[in-house]
């Protein structure tokens, strides 16, 4: 395990030790389980935007979706009631 010193805001400061405090945990231990949610939260949003990115250059080629499995795909959400075919197509809600 390696050190980090990291000077606070005296307010963030203060509200990590009440937290802490509280929930009668180490502030050390509630700042490190911080600061490793925020990497994983950096790392799902890195992959969602490279997916989204991939996603948007191949709309339209031969690796986007085949429209008869994109159709069976919605058939299939809608039936386990996930979703309706309509508000698939449409990214609209049903009121």
């Amino acid at each position: 395990m390696k050190n980090f010193h990291l000077p606070l805001p005296e307010r963030t400061y203060s509200g990590l030790r009440a937290e802490a405090e509280r929930a009668q945990v180490p502030a050390t231990a509630l700042a490190r389980e911080a600061i490793d949610w925020w990497l994983r939260e950096q790392a799902r949003k890195a992959r969602h935007d490279q997916i989204a990115a991939w996603a948007a250059e191949m709309a339209g080629t031969d690796f986007d979706l085949d429209p008869a499995l994109e159709l069976a795909g919605i058939e299939q959400l809608a039936k386990a009631g996930k979703t309706t075919p309509s508000k698939a197509k449409t990214g609209k809600t049903r009121k």
